[in-house]
């Protein structure tokens, strides 16, 4: 593993040292400083009604799975 310093901003991530690799790497990004994320509402668990879902997908007809599996292929 190796550690470099760098800045983010604007969706950025600026390395103050180079670091070639002739492979993608993999990252973990850690904010030091305090960030404060502005979100709507936190989620509750009322947001997530089994009863609703079964009603919005009651008229669904095919393979939920392959739906969804489709979904992700096209992103």
């Amino acid at each position: 593993m190796i550690a470099v310093v760098g800045t983010y901003q604007n969706g950025v991530v600026k390395l103050e040292k180079e670091l070639s690799s002739e492979n993608p790497l993999r990252v973990i990004v850690t904010f030091l400083d305090d960030v404060k994320i502005s979100s709507k509402e936190p989620l509750s668990l009322s947001d997530f009604s089994f009863a609703q879902s079964q009603k919005n997908l009651e008229d669904f007809k095919g393979s939920f799975n392959n739906t969804l599996i489709d979904e992700r292929r096209s992103k």
